[in-house]
């Protein structure tokens, strides 16, 4: 296994007792997450489930004229990949890495015959989900009726909970695409988040200058999607307080 990287950085993972941990973990693969890059496609059959320890992955779904909308985001918390436990093989949203890093991926089948024991990864597994369900859930409703600024506040503590830093990569187009808005909108509250000191932002970079105002601004879409995850899989959040 690498020195500087571990599966125990990903939450799920590390949430395991260690003869569950013990079994799986030379079926795990460590593999490099680049910006841009499709763990699936809609539609498309599921070889592997993926979980990321320094990269975000973004769930989107796609329409026919090709505009775009995320659902949710997956990092160090979670699993990409649940409608192969949940009996579904396929999906039909898109996982594309949002901010490059690294993650560990198994093989589809190996993951079925370890939730098939229905023991704490049948468990941790599904509590994941239910708390992933909640995230889409919000996401939806946040968009249809929340400003682009309350939004874009959303996205970022989202993001920054999944990381181990207050910088992120990201481009406006991206970030826009993400939410399903027009550029202008994002580079306007943007602008906004800048000019009260909040996040600094140049050249697809954003440095988070102040949380707590950030959090102060959010509408209450990132605290309902947070405390579910809290209550739902206390075992993460014990570990990594």
């Amino acid at each position: 296994m690498h020195a500087l990287h571990s599966p125990k950085q990903n939450h799920l993972l590390d949430a395991l007792p260690e003869a569950d941990y013990s079994r799986i973990q030379d079926t795990l693969e460590y593999i490099s997450m680049p910006l841009g890059q499709a763990l699936y496609e809609s539609g498309g059959h599921l070889k592997h489930v993926y979980f990321p320890t320094t990269a975000i992955v973004s769930l989107l779904y796609v329409l026919e004229s090709g505009a775009s909308a995320e659902i949710a985001v997956v990092g160090n918390e979670g699993i990409l990949g649940v409608s192969l436990f949940m009996g579904g093989e396929t999906t039909p949203s898109r996982a594309v890495v949002q901010s490059a890093g690294y993650g560990y991926r198994m093989r589809s089948s190996l993951l079925k015959l370890e939730f098939n024991r229905a023991g704490p990864m049948m468990q941790l597994l599904l509590r994941y989900t239910q708390a992933l369900i909640t995230q889409m859930a919000q996401t939806a409703v946040c968009n249809r009726h929340h400003s682009i600024e309350q939004q874009l506040c959303r996205w970022l503590l989202l993001s920054l909970d999944r990381l181990s830093s207050d910088d992120l990569d990201m481009t406006q187009e991206l970030i826009a695409n993400m939410l399903g808005v027009r550029r202008e909108g994002v580079t306007e509250a943007a602008g906004k988040l800048q000019r009260a000191g909040l996040i600094e932002y140049s050249r697809g970079h954003i440095h988070v200058l102040d949380r707590p105002k950030l959090e102060k601004r959010v509408c209450e879409c990132y605290q309902v999607v947070k405390t579910e995850f809290d209550r739902l899989l206390p075992e993460m959040h014990r570990h990594h307080q």
